[in-house]
């Protein structure tokens, strides 16, 4: 097995690693398709690139085409994903840049960021379990058993906003609206409404209302407050 110290991966196997990481975090089985969907690039694009990474042992293939992490490619995936958080921290306490902003920027740095670096990162940042938007760093999985899909919650509901999932974490004008409307970690929030009829629910924050889509609120983790 190659030494994952011994060979570097490419910016585009690193974002591949990285998405795979994460839907496996998160239980899911993950095959070509899905990273076709998730990278938004041609299924042939994808088959190209696995086999790339098969061929450098950073993934294994099962007979149903399944994707499994390497040893060498988890720990090449827990860097990037560790790096990427970091980067977000910085540009938030640091650099004061607006929360609906970081991960994009992170995203143009990550890949820059040598080990030494990443390692003074977490002893400045005081080494943090998840990243600004809640979501758990690598090595402090798993997160608590008692979030849940805001998606799962009903009418008069009082929830604690905690995680904002990474895949939410691209669309920008959608990071835009949460943070205009104090969508954040850490933020108390009343469901108003549940519209099944039109996939919507509507929340109460900080005296903003707040509409999102059942498909986003499935992605946004909450707990439950029980104190009025």
């Amino acid at each position: 097995m190659r030494d994952y110290k011994s060979k570097s991966p490419t910016p585009t196997i690193e974002d591949y690693l990285g998405i795979i990481y994460t839907l496996h975090r998160d239980g899911e089985v993950v095959y070509g398709a899905r990273l076709a969907e998730l990278l938004n690039v041609s299924a042939p694009t994808v088959t190209v690139t696995l086999q790339r990474m098969v061929r450098d042992e950073w993934i294994l293939l099962d007979e149903d085409k399944k994707i499994h992490l390497t040893n060498s490619g988890l720990a090449a995936a827990s860097s990037i994903i560790r790096r990427h958080m970091l980067t977000e921290w910085m540009l938030s306490k640091i650099l004061k840049l607006p929360w609906s902003e970081i991960h994009e920027e992170a995203d143009k740095i990550e890949h820059t960021i040598s080990g030494d670096v990443e390692k003074s990162l977490q002893e400045t940042l005081a080494d943090p379990t998840h990243c600004p938007h809640g979501n758990p760093m690598p090595g402090s999985e798993p997160y608590s058993d008692t979030w849940q899909p805001l998606s799962a919650f009903h009418k008069d509901d009082r929830v604690i906003i905690r995680r904002i999932h990474e895949f939410l974490e691209s669309d920008h004008e959608l990071m835009k609206y949460l943070e205009n409307h104090c969508a954040l970690p850490g933020s108390l929030a009343t469901i108003i409404e549940v519209l099944p009829f039109n996939k919507t629910i509507k929340l109460e924050i900080a005296g903003h209302d707040v509409i999102l889509g059942l498909d986003v609120a499935s992605n946004i983790f909450v707990q439950p407050n029980n104190i009025l």
